[in-house]
């Protein structure tokens, strides 16, 4: 058994290195993941470059996505968490206290008393594997495991994360129904996902939205059920709210997803593409930028506008439960696997950064 971990630190923007640490010593109350993938995100991309994330951060293991099998855990551990060693888990990125009164309420996400998280977490912090990019990942006593079929490929179980992006911020915070009509704002992973998502829960008619360069996910997105795909840029760019109003005979969406990062002009079409008593769920980070809000409409059309944080465990558990059930092909939507010494790679080609790959799904897979 080697004494050492590798594993892929971010130490600045558009900076990684690999460095190895010292195998975690576990006890009765944590455990080691030897970690199959971690897929990437457009925060990951973000993040990498610099624009999310605290500033001044120190030298941190990215991937807040971690799939693995449980290497060792302690008995109080595999008792709390109902797994034991050779298990295969998603793991979430909250670490909570399970004590405070929001965690006590199923509000754990906004648990006050948080300071650790997988993905985000410094190297300062020992056992300094707290990120999924990593040949191995420490599990906490407060880290939140879910199992997952062993059977499935390891980039296919690893699409946990956007799928339950897709579930939460459609189903639980946008309230899809039956006969909705649904708009998605921004062609990426998580905005497929909530097309899958609308579709599983029966919406009617669904649009998204995405760029030119986003030609092969709008493509995706109408395989797994969108109706109508816009491009909202370049010479064949159409306007989303004139778009939507034709396609709805004015009647225009139930809800909209706003989820595209660091852009203004899609929140102003969140809000005039909404019906009437409609709902908005907001989820694209902007990076802290001054985005305009048109109140009056709000008020005077009566709309529920929503944050969207993150994904909880009913979403995450629903998500599982529908990539097990294999009634999407979602292999469809993963495109690249890395390894952990292409990791700079791998997040560029998820940015489009790298000429000629068309990327959705991308993943880390630290043993490959």
């Amino acid at each position: 058994m080697r004494e050492t971990v590798r594993a892929a630190v971010q130490v600045g923007p558009r900076k990684i290195e690999l460095r190895e640490f010292p195998r975690p010593a576990t006890g009765a109350d944590d455990g080691l993941l030897r970690v199959e993938a971690n897929g990437i995100c457009g925060s990951d991309v973000e993040t990498f470059r610099g624009h999310l994330g605290r500033p001044g951060r120190g030298p941190f293991v990215p991937g807040h996505e971690p799939l693995g099998i449980i290497e060792e855990i302690g008995e109080n551990a595999a008792r709390r968490w109902g797994v034991q060693p050779g298990d295969r888990v998603a793991v979430e990125v909250i670490v909570p206290c399970r004590s405070c009164q929001d965690c006590l309420t199923g509000r754990y996400q906004f648990c006050p008393n948080r300071t650790l998280g997988h993905g985000v977490t410094g190297v300062d912090v020992s056992p300094s594997l707290w990120g999924g990019f990593a040949e191995y990942l420490y599990l906490s006593p407060n880290t939140v495991v879910h199992p997952i079929d062993p059977g499935l490929p390891a980039e296919l179980a690893a699409m946990f994360n956007p799928l339950g992006a897709g579930v939460r911020w459609a189903l639980h915070l946008g309230q899809v129904g039956l006969g909705d009509t649904v708009l998605v704002l921004g062609a990426g992973q998580r905005g497929i996902a909530a097309v899958i998502a609308a579709r599983a829960a029966g919406a009617e008619t669904i649009i998204m939205t995405g760029l030119a360069v986003d030609g092969h996910k709008l493509a995706l997105a109408r395989e797994f059920g969108a109706d109508h795909t816009l491009v909202v840029d370049g010479d064949d760019a159409v306007d989303t709210v004139e778009r939507v109003t034709e396609i709805t005979g004015g009647a225009m969406a139930d809800v909209v997803l706003e989820l595209t990062p660091m852009a203004a002009q899609p929140v102003t079409d969140a809000v005039l593409a909404a019906k009437r008593g409609g709902r908005v769920v907001l989820a694209g980070l902007t990076g802290g930028r001054a985005i305009p809000l048109r109140t009056d409409m709000i008020i005077n059309r009566g709309l529920t506008v929503v944050g969207a944080f993150g994904v909880d465990a009913t979403a995450y558990a629903e998500a599982i439960a529908l990539i097990e059930s294999r009634r999407f092909p979602l292999e469809k939507l993963h495109t690249h696997s890395f390894g952990l010494h292409d990791t700079t790679t791998a997040i560029e080609t998820l940015a489009g950064e790298v000429p000629g790959e068309a990327a959705v799904h991308v993943s880390i897979h630290p043993h490959s």
